[in-house]
């Protein structure tokens, strides 16, 4: 089997999970290849996601592990089946930072998707005028192509909001956000009439934040949280200055689903935002 150079966000979290499995049954890596009788480097390997994984070998990690949930195992054996290189993101290999892709394949898997953001509409939730002109204020500059695959790309991303069976999408948005005027009155205009049209889908949830409240927690931050099958499988994804980071620590998705509810407890309903998305719009 040929060796991983560069495995992607989501097989390195399979392995990780490999590992917190063996961790959790207080087994060394030298243990586990002993039950396997394998050698320890294969052990390694596996957790650091440089060989796939068949679904066989999961049922016999889990087993040597002691693992009962059965709901976490057959999650992880079904992340084995999926067909590698055949997402619509892959197109982008060579145009985008490879965490964008990532960040695309996340959703493309996720149960459910909910987002707490100050300043800025989520990516999700823009339209093409807006990205364009978020792009533009890139630092350093982007050439117009650049800009271009990056519009495209979100565009794309959205698709998970269109499809069939759309993933539902609880979004937590700031007052600032809603009226900074991207792109001018008329950019900003048309945001904020598809931000009360995309309010209207069933499986889409927005609430907002107004400056009433004051401070919040997370004011200082935005936070992106994918539910998998299994909560052992949730992601959070921040942005960085340097890129997109994330994060999948037992602690760490504790911490953002507090995080969540103390929000929700302080932001407006959706109705009351839709009122205030639609007084913003018609005061510019």
């Amino acid at each position: 089997m040929p060796i991983r150079s560069s495995p992607t966000a989501r097989q390195l979290r399979f392995a990780a999970e490999l590992r917190r499995m063996r961790e959790r049954a207080g087994l060394t890596s030298a243990e586990a290849a002993g039950l396997l009788g394998v050698k320890p480097n294969q052990i390694s390997n596996m957790e650091a996601a440089r060989f796939g994984v068949s679904p066989e070998r999961v049922r016999t990690l889990a087993c040597h592990y002691d693992c009962a949930d059965t709901d976490l195992v057959k999650a992880l054996v079904a992340m084995t089946g999926e067909r590698k290189g055949g997402g619509w993101w892959e197109e982008y290999h060579e145009l985008l930072p490879a965490g964008w892709l990532d960040l695309a394949e996340l959703e493309h898997h996720a149960r459910m998707l909910r987002d707490a953001i100050t300043v800025h509409v989520p990516g999700l939730l823009q339209t093409a005028a807006h990205a364009r002109e978020i792009f533009r204020q890139a630092v350093p500059s982007l050439p117009p192509p650049d800009i271009e695959d990056r519009v495209s790309f979100r565009m794309k991303r959205q698709r998970i909001l269109y499809q069939d069976a759309p993933t539902p999408y609880e979004v937590i948005i700031h007052e600032a956000a809603l009226r900074i005027a991207v792109g001018g009155p008329v950019v900003a205009e048309a945001q904020l009439k598809h931000l009360l049209d995309m309010g209207e889908r069933d499986h889409i949830t927005i609430r907002a934040i107004p400056f009433s409240v004051g401070a919040f927690p997370g004011s200082g931050q935005s936070v992106y949280y994918a539910h998998g099958p299994v909560p052992q499988l949730d992601s959070v994804q921040l942005d960085q200055s340097h890129g997109v980071v994330f994060l999948d620590a037992e602690s760490q998705l504790a911490k953002y689903r507090t995080l969540f509810e103390r929000l929700e407890a302080v932001a407006l309903n959706p109705a009351q935002t839709r009122d205030l998305i639609s007084a913003i719009a018609r005061n510019r």
